[in-house]
């Protein structure tokens, strides 16, 4: 009897070891099962819609929201200071084409080229003409030009030659000794003071020999006022003229070209009184709205990409635990938004372009070019962004798709076509340069040769060089024929057969499916079924612990 007992005891024990065994199995595979699909439901909560996701959670697409928002206030703003951009440039022009007219004797808007003189009369008096009327500004000029003001002294005209320091040259007897270090001699003339022929011709340090003179030139300083912004409900910004009048000899061809270059300083005026009306102030009011919304747009947009970044190493965890294999870069990088990165260049952008603007109409800052150029090209962005909100419209997400699955063999072909179009550059600035005004620098030539190759200006390329010798003629034929064949007929027709390929494969839907989108394909959960209410994003986070002994149980 004990005997039995022992061996009832014994038989109890294995049983119940082998119901506690398979209930240990039955729960690390429904376990398993639950991880697996609360993780997949979890990823595709991640690549939902806005839409999707309001009605998956009832989440606010703030960020939706504030782009749009966006588009509006940045256009504004972006056109109020194109407005005040366009009046800056416009002074800026106007007052250099009356710099020329008053100071440039005989100018007549020379647009096909530069005022030139060629006799040492001319020279002479050219630079007579320019003093004088410089002396006589007051009594000349209808705008607001002034002479600049220091210590109480009004500052001089500078007449400065540029010439080698000694030279003799006989062209006669093919002979020549010069020293190629450069002196440079300098007068002074205030505004008051005239100036008569003889006294120029008489000065010791302006007696010019045209052998040696390299250059000439006249540096004035003028001040006004652009009072055309007063209307816009802006102050006005005072400016400095830094005007250079330079006499170029340095070909010693006989053709001495003349022309003005012109640096413009824009500062806030010392002394100014303006009813200042409220649009001052509502414009900067407006600016400070721009920047907040753009900080805002900037912070969820890196919380964004930040939790995309988190959930890709989540999800490489996954696969290498689970099923043992390696997550691919194509995969990681879908994690990483690339729309998220652009409004974030955008934001940046447009948050310190508003931020100069603000100094520029509270006259600490004069950086227009610097404002506009942020400004624009934030604006720009800000637009191109919202095709990511189109994209989730199959029928409009056609060109992003097309432009996704075609940028990487576009960027191979055109790797390849660029070395040949280099090649054609450099070869057609070297022989054609001295002969072709298209090809007379490396930044003419890629924009000439750009333009033969959209089909534009091609007849007066040719054209150029019908009356050359003989040999450059023949090549600039073979130089231009060959190019226009190999980029128009074969490039230009295989880069556009690579995107038409591209389009057809994904108007077809023969896009491939990576890993990740399989993955995720299989929840057939709809955002309507309210089982994404009560996905914990800190479930997963086991992965690295002891997910594979469950696993491993469950096989």
């Amino acid at each position: 009897e004990p005997v039995l007992e022992q061996n009832s005891s014994s038989c109890f024990s294995v049983v119940c070891f082998h119901v506690c065994a398979l209930s240990h199995q039955e729960f690390a595979s429904c376990f398993y099962t639950k991880t697996v699909e609360d993780f997949r439901r979890r990823l595709k909560y991640f690549f939902m819609n806005p839409c999707e996701k309001y009605r998956a959670r009832g989440r606010k697409p703030w960020k939706l929201t504030i782009q749009i928002l966006k588009i509006a206030i940045t256009t504004i703003q972006l056109v109020s200071f194109g407005l005040s951009n366009e009046m800056m440039v416009t002074f800026k022009d106007e007052n250099l084409m009356t710099f020329r007219n008053l100071f440039l004797k005989g100018y007549k808007d020379h647009r096909h080229g530069s005022l030139s003189l060629y006799t040492k009369r001319d020279v002479n008096e050219h630079i007579h003409y320019i003093i004088n009327r410089y002396t006589n500004l007051q009594n000349l000029t209808v705008g607001n030009l002034a002479y600049e003001l220091i210590n109480g002294d009004y500052t001089p005209l500078t007449l400065c030659q540029v010439f080698y320091r000694n030279s003799t040259i006989d062209p006669e007897n093919d002979t020549f000794d010069i020293d190629p270090h450069i002196d440079k001699d300098c007068i002074s003339i205030h505004p008051m003071q005239s100036l008569s022929n003889d006294t120029l011709a008489t000065h010791p340090n302006f007696s010019l020999d045209f052998r040696r003179l390299l250059s000439v030139n006249i540096y004035l300083t003028l001040k006004t006022i652009n009072l055309q912004t007063v209307r816009h409900h802006e102050l006005p910004d005072c400016y400095d003229f830094h005007i250079v009048i330079v006499f170029d000899n340095r070909a010693h061809s006989g053709k001495i070209k003349v022309d003005i270059e012109n640096d413009v300083r824009i500062y806030e005026c010392s002394d100014w009184n303006v009813e200042a009306g409220k649009n001052d102030y509502l414009l900067l009011s407006f600016d400070s709205v721009v920047f907040l919304a753009c900080f805002a747009s900037l912070i969820l947009c890196i919380r964004s990409v930040v939790h995309g970044i988190q959930l890709q190493f989540e999800f490489s965890i996954f696969f290498s635990a689970y099923y043992n294999k390696t997550v691919s870069w194509s995969d990681r990088m879908e994690f990483v938004n690339g729309w998220y990165i652009l409004i974030i260049v955008s934001d940046i952008m447009t948050i310190t372009g508003s931020v100069l603007k603000i100094g520029i109409q509270t006259k600490f800052l004069t950086n227009y070019d610097v404002c506009s150029i942020l400004l624009g090209t934030a604006t720009m962005l800000v637009w191109v962004g919202v095709i990511r909100y189109l994209s989730f419209f199959k029928k409009y997400n056609i060109l992003i798709l097309t432009l996704r699955a075609a940028l990487p063999n576009v960027f191979r072909f055109c790797v390849c076509a660029a070395i040949i179009y280099l090649g054609y550059c450099f070869c057609g600035w070297i022989v054609l340069g001295p002969y072709h005004d298209k090809f007379r620098t490396l930044a003419k030539v890629t924009e000439c040769l750009f333009s033969l190759l959209n089909g534009d200006d091609m007849f007066s390329t040719f054209l150029r060089m019908r009356d050359k010798t003989y040999m450059v003629w023949l090549f600039s034929r073979l130089y231009l024929y060959s190019f226009i064949s190999i980029f128009i007929y074969m490039v230009l027709s295989l880069f556009i057969a690579l995107i038409t390929d591209t389009y057809e494969t994904i108007k077809k839907d023969k896009e491939p499916v990576s890993q990740l989108q399989a993955f995720i394909a299989e929840c057939i959960d709809q955002p309507e079924s309210g089982r994404y209410q009560n996905t914990d994003e800190s479930t997963c986070c086991m992965f690295s612990s002891d997910v594979s002994d469950i696993s491993g149980e469950k096989h």
